[in-house]
């Protein structure tokens, strides 16, 4: 079979949210794992170098040494750059004054000796790392940290951030900026972390000129304020007073720009600090290429989105793609952006991918119509388990190609309740100013009264004149309730138009207190003819709908007295020709109480027992009709003597010519007392339950096709020889079937539940039977218990 072409089908909001928080993860992942590789290749480089090794033979060594001195590899790595190179930024670690401290020095030992992992080697490695501490791995780690940022795609403000936190917030800096000296001789900000938009936008730019920051960048040595800036100098920072540094960034040997690391207040920048700053300005000398210049100015939305407490952020849309990007994201957006690091300049669709066709479609149209867009919740369809939706979304043009996206994340009730009131066409709002004497009507009030447009307001207490006379007395109670007790009330009322109409109007109003004293009453009408004569029509349908359903009430009584005179639920234990029985019929649920289950036990004139039951296909009136057909076939049928082969041939014709074309499923045997022998023949029906000596067997039925298939079928029959005591069990597939399970397990529950049952009378058997074992498909059953004496 031919399959249509489909095209690719786009992945659902909730699994896309999902797969930008596991590649987010990944992400963090592989930049942990490139930062381990960064410090374990500069490690091995300096083993190489120093003892001769090859490259292999530098990371077998580096392990080997790892494995003795119970450290990780990566803090041994750190340790043997440190000891190599100084520490790079270790508060208060050594630094490297030319003489044999450090791992790197310590392992070092003539290229022509042998032993290169022998104790000597170890003790000094672990003296090495024992003096560098914990401060020096930890900075270069920070350093690793920025370069895998880096490598990875990362921008210059995460990697900015990643300095601050993991190296300079530890020695109480504040905030970071990094400054890219541009070809006119300007700075340029081109990463910060730590530093509000505002303070961002006014660094922006710094023009060539004999400022601090100038004499820095030509002199190529850092300047250190510890008490803050002299009066007449501007630096980036929070207050003239917070300490600062400023430290020239080289690549290569050329100055290609500054980094500016600011403190809350005054600090003591001693060697320690200075030496922690110096060494991790060169990890952002190396990445201060990582951001591109041109980036956008974020000018004054950023900080005004800021003030906002409800969630809002800045977009912008590529010239080309139309893709739409996040230029800023204010506190409370970040909350809803939280799974994404880094959410800023990253593409909406991977920090937003529930609602970014939606948000899409409400900017570009509010671009392109220059309006502002709304909607109460986006996504409007909301299902559960996916993120949460953004409800009274605003989008503003703040020109061609950027928006601004407001957003709550609970709907605002007064937003809601506006627009509640806009969709009902029929109401009006009212308001009596009784100290002016004046009034306020809503436009839809004088369609509501039958006036013209614009006519005047009538008062509350004047509008008896409008009102079908025999509801004046309605109004003043209202009235009543409003101005003597102070209480909101409602009632409805008929109004009496001009062209002669009459309308049905509830009148609903509050009172309006000022000190105390009744100053004016506010409230709505609201037109309800429609709802009116809606319940004068539902009334005289439901008298009609309350008549047939008497009729049909009684007609299902009529027939469930007939199926249960025919098919009694509990009938009197017989005593046939070397037999017992005990026959049980169980309705099926409320709503289809009438089912087609029958049985039917007869003695016949030869001495022979008929023993029958059967399930007519559905339910109602229509199987009840079909299951008396088929019962009193069969026992007419019975009486001409013939093997149960040939009466279900017999009776798969009558129910092909009976009305309505049933098919049904049926047993039927001749239990013949002088031999014990039970012939049979089954027509579709579930196989017998024969119980014998405490073990239960499910007799292996003919395989026959259902009643009322095709026509001139014939019907195969077997034997079987019963003992005395034996037990057989002829039932309905209401007993055994389950929605939930398949119908040998079903049937396998049964032979168990048989096999249970306590050696009792067959009514206790039969009654413990039905309550042991149910299926869960509402269906009538029908149970026949035979016990051969």
């Amino acid at each position: 079979m031919t399959m249509p072409e489909q095209g690719p089908v786009e992945p659902g909001p909730d699994r896309l949210a999902d797969a930008v928080t596991q590649l987010t993860a990944e992400l963090a992942a592989l930049r942990r794992d490139v930062a381990r590789r960064h410090l374990l290749d500069l490690a091995c480089g300096v083993l190489v170098a120093q003892r001769s090794l090859t490259p292999g033979e530098a990371a077998d060594h580096l392990a080997q040494l790892a494995e003795t001195m119970g450290v990780g590899p990566a803090d041994l790595a750190a340790d043997i750059v440190n000891g190599a190179t100084g520490p790079s930024g270790a508060a208060g670690g050594p630094a490297s004054q030319g003489g044999t401290t450090g791992p790197g020095a310590a392992t070092h030992t003539d290229p022509g000796t042998e032993g290169d992992a022998g104790p000597p080697a170890t003790d000094a490695v672990r003296a090495a790392a024992d003096e560098g501490g914990t401060a020096g791995r930890k900075a270069r780690f920070v350093e690793a940290a920025a370069e895998a940022a880096a490598q990875t795609g990362g921008t210059v403000d995460e990697i900015a951030a990643t300095l601050l936190n993991g190296g300079m917030r530890p020695l109480g800096a504040r905030a970071l900026w990094l400054f890219r000296r541009t070809e006119t001789d300007c700075l340029e900000l081109a990463g910060q972390a730590g530093v509000n938009p505002l303070e961002a936008a006014h660094w922006r730019w710094v023009p060539p000129g004999g400022s601090a920051l100038h004499r820095v960048l030509n002199d190529g040595t850092p300047l250190w304020l510890p008490d803050g800036t002299p009066a007449a100098e501007a630096l980036p920072g929070p207050s003239p007073g917070s300490a600062r540094a400023v430290l020239p960034l080289r690549r290569r040997g050329v100055l290609t720009g500054l980094a500016v690391v600011d403190w809350p207040g005054p600090a003591p920048l001693d060697d320690a600090v200075r030496r922690s700053l110096t060494g991790l300005a060169e990890p952002a000398a190396r990445i201060l290429d990582a951001g591109a210049p041109g980036a956008p100015e974020p000018g004054v939305l950023a900080p005004l989105l800021d003030l906002l407490t409800h969630p809002a952020m800045a977009l912008r849309a590529d010239p080309e793609s139309g893709t739409l990007h996040i230029e800023h994201l204010n506190r409370s957006a970040l909350d809803s952006a939280r799974h994404v690091h880094g959410p800023a300049g990253r593409p909406l669709a991977e920090v937003f991918p529930a609602v970014h066709a939606d948000l899409a479609r409400l900017a570009r149209t509010a671009r392109e119509s220059a309006a502002p867009q709304r909607a109460a919740r986006v996504p409007v369809e909301h299902r559960s388990g996916a993120p949460d939706p953004l409800h009274d979304v605003r989008v503003l043009p703040v020109g061609p190609d950027r928006t601004v996206v407001f957003w709550h994340g609970a709907t605002d009730p007064g937003l809601a309740l506006s627009r509640v009131l806009g969709r009902l066409e029929n109401v009006a709002a009212f308001e009596d100013d009784l100290i002016t004497g004046k009034s306020r009507w809503s436009e839809q009030a004088c369609r509501i009264f039958g006036l013209e447009p614009g006519a005047s307001p009538v008062p509350l207490r004047r509008l008896a004149p409008h009102l079908h006379r025999e509801d004046t007395g309605k109004l003043h109670e209202l009235l009543r309730e409003l101005t003597q007790r102070g209480e909101g009330t409602h009632t409805v009322v008929r109004a009496v138009r001009e062209d002669g109409g009459l309308r049905h109007v509830r009148i609903a109003a509050e009172p309006l207190m000022t000190g105390g004293v009744l100053s004016g009453i506010t409230g709505v009408y609201q037109d309800v003819s429609a709802q009116h004569h809606t319940e004068i029509a539902l009334s005289a349908t439901f008298d009609r709908l309350t008549a047939a359903q008497t009729q049909a009430a009684l007609r299902h009584q009529l027939v469930l007295q007939l199926q249960q005179a025919i098919i009694p639920e509990v009938p009197e234990l017989q005593r046939l020709p070397g037999l017992q029985v005990a026959a049980r019929y169980r309705p099926a649920a409320e709503e289809y109480r009438v089912g087609g289950d029958w049985y039917d036990v007869l003695p016949l004139p030869d001495g022979r027992v008929l023993v029958a039951t059967g399930d007519i296909a559905g339910h109602g009136i229509d199987s009840v009709t079909g299951m008396v057909a088929l019962r009193n076939a069969l026992r007419g049928l019975a009486f001409t003597g013939h093997t149960p082969g040939r009466l279900m041939s017999w009776l798969n014709e009558v129910t092909l010519q009976t009305h309505g074309h049933p098919t049904a499923t049926a047993v039927c045997g001749l239990y013949d007392p002088s031999d014990r022998s039970l012939c049979w023949a089954s027509a579709g029906h579930l196989p017998p339950v024969l119980l014998r000596k405490g073990a239960a067997d499910l007799l292996e039925p003919p395989r026959n096709i259902l009643l009322g298939a095709v026509p001139s079928a014939a019907y195969d029959e077997t034997v079987t020889r019963l003992e005395p005591g034996d037990t057989l069990m002829l039932y309905t597939d209401g007993l055994v079937e389950s929605r939930h399970t398949g119908i040998d397990e079903g049937l396998d529950t049964l032979r168990r539940a048989v096999e249970r049952l306590d050696p009792a009378g067959l009514d206790e058997q039969a009654d413990a039977l039905l309550a042991a074992v149910t299926g869960d498909t509402d269906d009538d059953t029908s149970l026949v218990v035979v016990r051969v004496s």
